[in-house]
């Protein structure tokens, strides 16, 4: 096979791969032949090589274990419709994580509530255009979302964003929602919050482990619930509230403050967008890119941007009813009547639970893609339980200071997404996606890892506005805020797109 560089990759015609049509596939790649040990695409192994995988008798099962692992998904195991990612996305976010960036953006951050909701609007739009263009890949590719990011980094140079999001999400986040749910448990109880940690683990591990089909019913099945619950209650906290309260004298305030609150609002929205296609991969390729990105963007910017707003609005009832609780999610459901304070615990929970079955499942995913070999027919699954065990731990220190270490979170994990989104994207939109390249192993993007690192580091140790370090320009400018976020994702678009012509290459005669 000859060398391949980036904008000569075997040109194709664009209906041959086009987010809404047939994907053609390379008659000269090893086919699948379930059970073949010579076979590239053994289902032991961890990557499946080819563009086109066999029946793996999953379908629309939900109560069943998705065999496999990164392998493309068959097109006699395609299912569903774009609207589902609607749900898919919404439900996640009713959850007690999301209004709490809302109640950073006054306490923390220093801002009115109109101020407030303004930064949110601009974050999650930002979230939501780049959440929805990434999905509306997923049908015609057919592979999860760190896969589909060698095209950018190549084989190799993914594992540094897909180590990035096996650690932010399914350790981190999952540790953030775990402790989320169990506060909510909690506060009906009175106590035991350890022991509801331990349930929560339980069940949204039990959920990931079955895989993409009983995590989509999931979210399903939690969404009119988690959305007349916690709508009621937000209806009577917003009716309870003064917009036009003062701001926080202890906050940030001002442009800075602001600036801080897009960051912490795109830090938390935007940190879904490594995900993207996990959920979208398993529908038809004949579906409407159009109308599965508006589904899944629609989804994220509705939900976050509604109860973050909500939470912004929540602190002045909060304090005008003098609610000063060590738990955060007391003094929210104690705006509230006793009988819809308990159903609003309730489905706090229940939404941890919603955004933790994807960050296991997804977080398994991204592990995968790593390309370290598991050798099991059921490798997904078993990584997912591995993670679960893990993330318990992480969940049970950060029981002691949720709050605090819930911001740095926020405000750390943007700082690596900004950059990934800037390559990832600018990658989609200058170059023709290349499916044979996704399982090539000597397939080299050095343009992407390159554009990565550089913008990580530039951005942070120019623009980076936390507790343990601060960067030159908050440092001369303290009230510029946080930009990381958008530095990074400029900085790494614009040196990506200077660079990959030059950079990507496949050895000839590589391994497939």
């Amino acid at each position: 096979m000859p060398t391949i560089v980036a904008d000569r990759v075997r040109r194709r015609n664009p209906q041959d791969y086009r987010p809404d049509g047939p994907t053609r596939v390379n008659s000269r790649l090893p086919r699948f032949r379930p059970g073949c040990p010579g076979s590239q695409s053994d289902p032991m192994t961890t990557e499946n090589t080819v563009g086109v995988a066999a029946d793996r008798g999953y379908g629309d099962r939900i109560v069943a274990v998705e065999p496999g692992s990164t392998e493309p998904v068959p097109d006699s195991e395609r299912h569903g419709r774009p609207r589902q990612l609607f749900w898919t996305w919404t439900s996640p976010n009713l959850e007690f994580a999301t209004i709490f960036v809302g109640v950073l953006s006054v306490t923390a951050f220093g801002q009115t509530v109109p101020a407030a909701i303004a930064a949110i609007v601009v974050g999650n739009l930002l979230a939501a255009i780049a959440h929805g263009i990434l999905s509306a890949r997923g049908p015609a590719a057919g592979v999860p979302q760190m896969v589909l990011g060698r095209l950018a980094f190549g084989h190799r140079g993914n594992a540094l964003p897909a180590a990035l999001m096996t650690i932010t999400s399914g350790f981190g986040w999952f540790a953030v929602n775990s402790v989320s749910a169990a506060f909510a448990l909690s506060a009906i109880t009175g106590g035991g919050t350890v022991a509801w940690l331990v349930a929560v683990v339980v069940v949204q591990v039990a959920v990931a482990f079955f895989g993409h089909n009983l995590v989509q019913a999931f979210e399903r099945l939690a969404f009119p619930l988690l959305a007349l619950v916690l709508g009621v209650g937000a209806v009577l906290v917003l009716l309870g509230s003064d917009p036009g309260a003062a701001a926080s004298p202890d906050g940030v305030g001002g442009v800075g403050g602001f600036l801080l609150t897009v960051g912490a609002v795109v830090g938390y929205s935007a940190g879904w967008s490594p995900y993207a296609a996990d959920y979208s991969r398993y529908l038809p390729r004949s579906v409407s890119a159009r109308a599965t990105g508006l589904a899944a963007g629609g989804g994220l910017f509705l939900s976050t941007t509604v109860f973050m707003s909500v939470g912004a609005a929540s602190v002045g009832a909060a304090t005008a009813a003098g609610l000063d609780s060590d738990n955060p999610v007391a003094n929210y459901t104690g705006l509230l009547p006793g009988w819809l304070a308990v159903l609003t615990l309730v489905a706090i929970a229940v939404g941890a639970v919603a955004a933790n079955v994807l960050n296991v499942y997804s977080g398994a995913m991204a592990f995968l893609a790593l390309g370290i070999d598991v050798p099991l027919a059921r490798a997904r699954a078993v990584v997912a339980l591995a993670f679960g065990a893990v993330g318990f731990v992480i969940a049970l220190v950060a029981l002691g200071d949720a709050a605090a270490g819930y911001e740095a979170f926020l405000l750390v994990v943007v700082y690596w997404v900004g950059p990934w989104l800037g390559v990832v994207l600018t990658d989609q939109w200058l170059r023709p996606t290349d499916p044979d390249l996704l399982y090539d192993r000597t397939y080299r993007n050095h343009a992407g890892p390159i554009a990565l690192g550089v913008g990580v580091v530039v951005s942070v140790l120019l623009f980076a506005n936390q507790e343990l370090f601060t960067g030159l320009v908050p440092r001369l400018l303290p009230g510029i805020g946080d930009v990381t976020f958008l530095v990074g994702l400029v900085l790494s678009a614009g040196l990506y797109a200077l660079l990959v012509r030059r950079t990507a290459v496949a050895t000839p005669g590589g391994t497939r």
